[in-house]
């Protein structure tokens, strides 16, 4: 597959310096997770949303923490519970008796980075209170239509194995999100570095931006000429279809997944200092952005395992 050759920096030096900066800040705060860091500013920039899926304690809320630190935007956070109302999130309207009219006060989803802490503990109500705002960037309340903020970035966060008292998110919600990330147990050399360092909490509460709200946006403009060939197209396109006929896969993936996909890698490529796409770019990111949009047969492996196989199914022509 040929690759285009790159005719000039995308970026100004000045904002390119600040986004490897603000890689290496997230990485000096979750240590030896370099390959996740870079798949959060993918979903960042890509002007998607984030799911962090993994046991307690591995660092999916210090991901989340740091990644709102560096990039100097409003941040909310709201942790989940099985009590929590869609008004808690969202805002409420108030009748004022002095001026006879209802005024609404925003909730903490106007903001520009929401951390929705344990999602899956909240009810199906309150959880897809979230799906207009995550898809279209507004939130209606009472006939009335509020903008979300520019950026508006959702970094959500749950645990896979204590599943009482959750309500599994459907799949509607899921696909909302651009990327799922498992982080995993840290290697040794990380571990050691954090028993013997400073606590996360103390080093992000010392963290200094160094993005803004119009880098972020500016760099979300640069993803968007990120070239991708048509050969690129192709492969994309014969990834989801492999998808629909894979064994094992009951429910393949949507046109919607692929747009996901393709726009996910034009970001790591820029990310990477590239102007165009490479298939290395897309198969970095296709578990991420797959794994929790496939649906398997009762019988069949996991849908992570499935996502490999599909990628390793497909050849790069």
């Amino acid at each position: 597959m040929s690759a285009v050759p790159s005719t000039g920096p995308m970026l100004s030096d000045g904002l390119n310096d600040a986004l490897k900066r603000a890689q290496q800040q997230v990485n000096s705060l979750l240590l030896g997770k370099s390959h996740e860091v870079r798949l959060a500013f993918v979903a960042l920039l890509s002007d998607g949303h984030l799911l962090i899926e993994d046991l307690p304690g591995l660092g999916k809320t210090t991901l989340a923490h740091a990644l709102a630190a560096t990039l100097g935007l409003g941040f909310q956070r709201v942790q989940f519970t099985s009590d929590l109302l869609p008004a808690d999130v969202l805002g409420v309207s108030i009748y004022d008796a002095q001026s006879r009219q209802f005024q609404f006060h925003p909730g903490p989803v106007f903001t520009n980075v929401l951390l929705a802490d344990e999602i899956n503990r909240a009810p199906p109500r309150t959880q897809s209170a979230l799906l207009e705002a995550m898809a279209e960037r507004q939130v209606t309340l009472d006939g009335t239509t509020h903008a979300l903020p520019a950026p508006f970035f959702v970094i959500a966060t749950q645990n896979p194995v204590d599943l009482s008292g959750t309500y599994p998110l459907p799949d509607s919600q899921l696909d909302r999100f651009l990327l799922r990330l498992n982080l995993g147990y840290p290697n040794a050399e990380a571990e050691r570095a954090l028993l013997a360092g400073s606590d996360r909490r103390e080093l992000i509460a010392q963290t200094m931006p160094l993005l803004s709200s119009d880098d972020v946006l500016a760099l979300r403009q640069a993803v968007d000429q990120v070239h991708a060939s048509d050969a690129l197209i192709d492969y994309v396109q014969a990834l989801l279809t492999r998808s629909r006929q894979h064994p094992g896969v009951r429910v393949g993936l949507s046109p919607r997944a692929g747009i996901a996909l393709l726009r996910g890698a034009r970001a790591y490529a820029l990310l990477l200092g590239r102007r165009h796409v490479l298939p290395e770019d897309v198969q970095a990111l296709f578990p991420a952005v797959a794994a929790h949009r496939l649906v398997a047969e009762a019988e069949a492996a996991s849908t992570a395992a499935l996502a490999k196989s599909i990628l390793h199914a497909v050849p790069v022509d």
